[in-house]
């Protein structure tokens, strides 16, 4: 998927409207699901999970030492093999994003980002153990408006991705409420087809804690919705543009944390970003980030549930 970056006001109109939504929502789950904990999708790091989903609009807000950026992002994924214990093992997908560029001196920009299309394949898993990794093939296609993304190659990579909870801690007392913890990461390495050495390198990790999984699966505390369905997370999201074997870019360290609310049929999740590094800091003074993604096999069982191997199924 795109790796794509509201003022506070905003923030907090998401939020309310997280509790408004969730009020009415069902308590299932249709997302990510390993044994018996469901995984987030996070904001920026790339899901491990192969799944049915559409992330209708992924927004941003970055203000920089020298401009705010304001975008908008959206991808799809489809699984296309399903295997017999009806894991998603293969999947395919792709999006792009739009962003608009606010200079405190000077025009403004706004344009189309690259467009980039991956497909997905878990080729490990352990229900028992609530793990699974899998592996990505990304290609990133020079498509966008030369104002917002600069003339480039098409790049093509592999990325690996890996989920685990700790849901296989033993339920003792007080390490038990450390079973609701789950993570997640993904490592790529994007190297341009043609023209210069150009290559980019991605490595994200999410540490989340489910409270859906500690009311279920630990220990009922009350919680009610929205409460019940709500998922903690930090992602720690780093980024670098190396050029040529001689030398590189700075790279860059950013944590992002947030909340998210999930359901049968959706997630709505709302975080805020850190620089970690200085490097990081000229670009990112404040941010906030957010993602409504739909589970679209929940709404249009035919077409969601369908595979290679099994055609339209259920």
């Amino acid at each position: 998927m795109p790796r794509l970056p509201l003022t506070v006001r905003h923030a907090a109109a998401i939020v309310a409207i997280v509790a408004a939504i969730a009020a009415a929502a069902p308590r299932a789950f249709a997302h990510g699901v390993i044994g018996d904990y469901i995984f987030l999708e996070p904001i920026i790091t790339e899901d491990p999970t192969p799944a049915n989903e559409f992330n209708i609009l992924q927004p941003g807000w970055v203000r920089s030492s020298a401009a705010n950026t304001y975008s908008i992002g959206f991808s799809i994924e489809k699984v296309i093999y399903i295997d017999t214990d009806d894991m998603p093992r293969f999947s395919v997908g792709g999006g792009t994003g739009w962003s608009h560029v606010a200079p405190f001196a000077g025009p403004s920009l706004a344009g189309f980002d690259d467009f980039t299309t991956f497909a997905k394949y878990a080729f490990y898993y352990s229900l028992d153990h609530e793990f699974l990794m899998s592996i990505a093939l990304q290609l990133q296609l020079p498509t966008g408006n030369t104002p917002i993304e600069k003339p480039s190659h098409t790049s093509l990579g592999p990325v690996l991705l890996w989920e685990k909870s700790l849901g296989d801690i033993p339920n003792r007392p007080i390490i038990k409420y450390l079973r609701p913890f789950g993570m997640q990461s993904d490592f790529g390495y994007l190297p341009a087809l043609g023209g210069h050495t150009s290559h980019q390198m991605f490595a994200d990790a999410v540490i989340e804690y489910s409270l859906p999984y500690l009311s279920n699966n630990v220990r009922d505390i009350g919680l009610k919705a929205p409460l019940r369905n709500m998922f903690l997370f930090n992602e720690i999201n780093y980024d670098q543009i190396i050029t040529g074997p001689p030398g590189q870019t700075f790279p860059t360290l950013l944590a992002t944390p947030g909340v998210a609310y999930v359901n049968y049929h959706f997630e709505l999740a709302v975080g805020t970003q850190f620089a970690l590094n200085s490097a990081s800091r000229a670009g990112n003074h404040a941010a906030v980030v957010a993602l409504l993604d739909i589970f679209y096999d929940s709404l249009f069982p035919k077409v969601g549930n369908w595979s290679i191997n099994r055609g339209f199924g259920q």
